[in-house]
Formats: structure tokens, sequence, C-alpha cells
């Protein structure tokens, strides 16, 4: 939900105060910003944002380049902190979270990069099952959970090949597998088909589509408005100059 004007400006519990008793019983929140800016000597990649991500909901952020879409992201997975403001994902203040909490934040968190960052002497099975390797999980359990996801991804027939023989959209479909593999709560994908084709790029689409259905909530930066008005039950959120500009939801 967005806020504007002298409400986007109060602090988080007079805003709470403002919302009808019906709207505040049907509303759950999985993220909450508060008058966020990220800035990097005089200049603002993200200037004064407030706005809400309930739980379960499907969000492409838009806009130019530059304007602020990739910097809103690293925040809200905490690449980088917010220079003002406050940032609350799945209930954990991220001004006020240790270096050394960090990783029990982002276990909740899958990450998608338009650059894929796999690691290239690995093979789709290592870079997939790191995820669970670091949180500690039995090698049964990694085993069966990383084969169900690249079943799912239609990358099983590759377990043993490494990222850099594999194609653009392969390599895609197996950093959405490592993204979704530990059952996260929230998926950030960041431009995750800005370079694909379109056939690849609408395959990325429904496997995150598949997991925004058993109750992840998903937001992608995306240039691709034709991808875009092809996805249903989805709210984008503009952004311009680091600062937002609009949402809209798409039925």
């Amino acid at each position: 939900m967005l806020w504007g004007g002298d409400r986007a400006r109060a602090a988080p519990d007079l805003l709470l105060n403002t919302y009808a008793k019906d709207e505040m019983e049907t509303r759950d929140p999985i993220i909450r910003l508060f008058n966020v800016s990220k800035r990097y000597g005089k200049h603002y990649a993200v200037k004064d944002i407030t706005i809400d991500v309930d739980a379960g909901e499907f969000i492409f952020v838009t806009g130019s380049s530059g304007a602020g879409k990739s910097t809103l992201m690293k925040m809200i997975y905490l690449a980088e902190r917010a220079s003002q403001g406050q940032i609350i994902v799945d209930g954990m203040n991220l001004d006020r979270i240790s270096h050394a909490r960090i990783p029990y934040l982002r276990r909740n968190i899958g990450v998608i990069f338009q650059d894929f960052k796999l690691i290239p002497n690995k093979t789709v099975y290592g870079n997939v099952a790191l995820v669970l390797e670091a949180a500690g999980e039995r090698s049964a359990m990694i085993r069966r959970r990383v084969m169900q996801v690249l079943e799912t991804t239609g990358m099983a027939d590759k377990v043993n090949a490494f990222p850099p023989s594999l194609s653009g959209g392969e390599q895609q479909r197996v950093a959405v597998a490592r993204a979704v593999v530990g059952n996260p709560k929230i998926i950030l994908a960041d431009e995750p088909t800005g370079s694909l084709d379109s056939e690849s790029a609408q395959s990325v689409l429904d496997f995150l589509m598949q997991y925004h259905d058993k109750g992840a909530t998903v937001l992608i930066v995306s240039h691709n408005m034709q991808l875009i008005s092809s996805t249903v039950r989805a709210r984008s959120i503009s952004l311009a100059d680091g600062t937002l500009v609009g949402t809209a939801t798409m039925l």
C-alpha cells in the first residue's frame, strides 16, 4: 500500500492508526518501507519511499535505467543499507540487525540476478545445493530437495553440468532453482529475463508464478512490459529518479 503527503511522513505507529479496522484485519505486510532513502554522496539513488508489500503478493518494480529499482531490492536483502528511514522484512527491522544475523534474514529470501552469479567451477547440483548446505541441512534432505527443484525447472538432466556449458536460459533456470530451493518466503528477482529470448523469459516467469502460487511473495524488477502485461494478479510499482511515482494492480 502506498501512502502520500503528510501520512508518508508520519511515524510508523501513527501510520498504522490511520487504517480502518476492517482493513487492518485483512492486511498482512511482509515488507514495510518507511521514508526510505539511499544516498551516495550528494546523490539520492532512492528517496523517501514508503510502501507496504503484503505476504503473497506478486509485484513488478518498473522504471527507466537509474530509477533506483536495483538499489531498492538490494536494501531489502541488505546488500545495501538504507541511509535514512526504516525497512522491516518479515518482522525484522533491518536498521537494527547485526552483521551476524544477516544470514538468518537471507534464509527467508531467495535472490535471482540478471547475470546469474553461478559459481563456474561447481556443477548445477552444487550451485543449488550450496543454499541448503549453508543452512546446515542433512545430506539426504539436500539431495531430495535439490532434485525436486531441478525437475520443476527442467534442469534435472543437467545436474552434473557446469554453468559455462549452459545457455543463458538454462543458467537462469539454475539461478531460479537456487533461489527457491530453501522454500523462501520472499523471492527477489532483479531483471531475471533481461538477457533472455522471449520463450526463455516466459519460462522463467512461469516458474516464479508456480512458487508464488505456493505462497511466496515475489518482487521482480523488469523493463519487459509485454511480460508484465501477461501476468495476472500482479501489482506494478513505478520508480523515477529514485522516487515512487505510482502503483497499479493488474487483474
